[in-house]
C-alpha cells in the first residue's frame, strides 16, 4: 500500500517534510542559441555540469527529508490509461498536436514520461515535415527543473500554476494531472483556468507566491503572474470565510529579468528573518506594496503600504531583513541578485539553502548568526547539520543560476510542519 501524504503548507519555513523536485534531463540542452530565448533562457547551459551542481540539491534534500522526482511520479499516473489518455488529450489540444496522439499512445510509461518531458523529435516523413525548420513536434520542457512554478502547495490544497508563457503550459498539465490522480497526494487541485472569470491575461506561478503565515500571502505582480491572476485567488479565498486573510502585493519590475518573481528579491529565512532585495523592498521606488483584506469572504480594504516588512510588522511578523549582496555596495547587491542571491528556500525555521556563489550574500548571513556549509560536506558526512542551530546550506552555483533561478525555484513542498 502506498503512504498518503496529505498535501499541507502554512509556511515558507516550517520543517520539510515532503518535496517534489526534478533532476534536470536532455530538455535542457535540447536548444540552440537561436531558440534560447524562447526557451526562456538568456543562454545556453551545459547539462554535465548543471546536473552536477543540482546533484547537490537533491543530495542534500534526500538526507533531510522524503523526495520526490516529477517522471517518476508521471510515469506512475501513465500507468492508468485513462488517465494517460485524457493527459494526452489535453497536451494534444493545447498544443495543436493532434495527429501525435496514436504515436504518443503506443509508448509505454515509462518512455512516454520521458518524451514528454524531453520533447518529441519530429518525423521527417512528409514534405511539409521535411521543409518544418522545427526539430521538435512536442518542443522540450527546459525549465520543468523550476518545480516551484506549475503549481504551489497553498495550505491543504495545490493551486495550478497558469504560466505566463505557453512553452510551460505543459508543465502545469503535468502537475495538475500527478496532484489528481496519484494514489499519494491527498489534496484538492484549483485551477485558474476553471473559474468563469478567467480571461488570456490570467497567469500566476509559484515563485511569485508565499505564504507568510495561513492568514497571509505575499504575492508579486509583474512578467509572470498578473493582476487577474491574484483577483482569481482573491476569488479564492472569499470562499473560505472562517479566517480573516491579508494579501500583501509586490510590484516587480519588468525588466531586468532577473526580477521575474517576487522570491527572487525576497525570501523567508526564519520566524523574524528574511532575505531581501534593498532597492526594491526597501528603498523609495516606483513599485508599490499593496495591502488586501478578506473578511468573512469580503475583500473589505485595498490600500497601498510602505512596504513588505512594514506591513508584515503591522500584522505580527516583525522580520530583521538580511540584505542580498550584503551592505556596501549598490553594485554588489545587483551583481548578486542577478544570480539569485535572495532565493532562498528554507527545510526548516533559520535552515536555509542557497547559491554559495552569492559571496557577499552568504557573508551578511554569516554576520546574521547563519553557519555556513557546503552541500558537498553534508552529502559526504563530514559535518552533521542537526549540531546547528541556524544554518545556511551552500551549493555551487556556475551553471543552474544561468537558467534563472535558485533553490527555492528548484523545489515544489508538498509537507511542512507547523511553526
Amino acid at each position: 500500500m502506498v503512504e498518503k501524504i496529505n498535501v499541507n503548507v502554512r509556511s515558507e519555513i516550517g520543517e520539510l517534510e515532503g518535496v517534489i523536485i526534478h533532476t534536470p534531463g536532455s530538455e535542457v540542452e535540447n536548444m540552440t542559441p537561436k531558440n534560447a530565448e524562447r526557451a526562456l533562457y538568456s543562454d545556453i547551459l551545459n547539462l554535465s555540469v548543471a546536473k552536477k551542481e543540482y546533484s547537490q540539491l537533491s543530495g542534500v534534500l534526500n538526507k533531510i527529508t522524503k523526495t520526490f522526482e516529477v517522471k517518476d511520479l508521471l510515469t506512475d499516473i501513465l500507468s492508468n490509461e485513462k488517465v494517460k489518455d485524457n493527459l494526452l488529450s489535453k497536451i494534444c489540444q493545447y498544443e495543436e498536436k493532434c495527429g501525435l496522439n496514436k504515436h504518443l499512445k503506443s509508448l509505454g510509461s515509462s518512455e512516454l514520461a520521458r518524451q514528454l518531458i524531453e520533447g518529441v523529435i519530429e518525423e521527417k516523413n512528409t514534405l511539409t515535415n521535411y521543409l518544418n525548420k522545427e526539430r521538435y513536434s512536442l518542443r522540450p520542457l527546459h525549465n520543468f527543473f523550476f518545480t516551484r512554478d506549475a503549481a504551489m502547495s497553498v495550505l491543504d490544497e495545490v493551486l495550478i500554476g497558469r504560466m505566463a508563457s505557453n512553452v510551460r503550459e505543459r508543465e502545469s498539465f503535468i502537475m495538475e494531472a500527478i496532484f489528481d490522480y496519484h494514489e499519494m497526494f491527498v489534496t484538492k487541485t484549483i485551477n485558474p483556468i476553471n473559474s468563469p472569470k478567467y480571461s488570456a491575461k490570467t497567469s500566476i506561478e509559484g515563485g511569485d507566491v508565499l505564504i507568510a503565515r495561513d492568514d497571509i500571502l505575499c504575492i508579486g505582480t509583474g512578467t509572470r503572474t498578473t493582476a487577474q491572476g491574484i483577483d482569481f485567488i482573491l476569488e479564492r479565498l472569499s470562499v473560505q470565510k472562517e479566517k480573516k486573510r491579508h494579501i500583501l502585493i509586490q510590484e516587480l519590475p519588468y525588466k531586468p529579468e532577473s526580477f521575474i518573481h517576487l522570491d527572487m528579491v525576497f525570501t523567508f529565512l526564519d520566524v523574524d528573518t528574511c532575505m531581501v532585495y534593498e532597492p526594491l523592498i526597501l528603498k523609495t521606488n516606483k513599485y508599490q506594496t499593496i495591502h488586501i483584506t478578506i473578511d468573512n469572504g469580503i475583500v473589505t480594504s485595498i490600500k497601498e503600504e510602505e512596504n513588505l516588512l512594514k506591513s508584515l510588522k503591522d500584522l505580527g511578523m516583525d522580520l530583521k531583513p538580511v540584505l542580498c549582496g550584503g551592505v556596501k555596495d549598490p553594485w554588489v547587491q545587483e551583481r548578486e541578485q542577478w544570480h539569485s542571491g535572495a532565493n532562498f528556500f528554507a527545510i526548516g525555521p533559520g535552515k536555509v539553502i542557497g547559491y554559495g556563489r552569492n559571496t557577499y550574500t552568504m557573508e551578511e548571513m554569516n554576520n546574521n548568526g547563519f553557519e555556513i556549509i557546503k552541500a558537498n560536506d553534508i552529502i559526504k558526512g563530514k559535518i552533521d547539520h542537526k549540531k546547528y542551530e541556524k544554518y545556511v546550506i551552500a551549493l555551487e552555483g556556475s551553471e543552474l543560476p544561468r537558467g534563472g533561478g535558485g533553490a527555492r525555484c528548484m523545489t515544489m513542498p508538498v509537507r511542512r510542519k507547523t511553526v
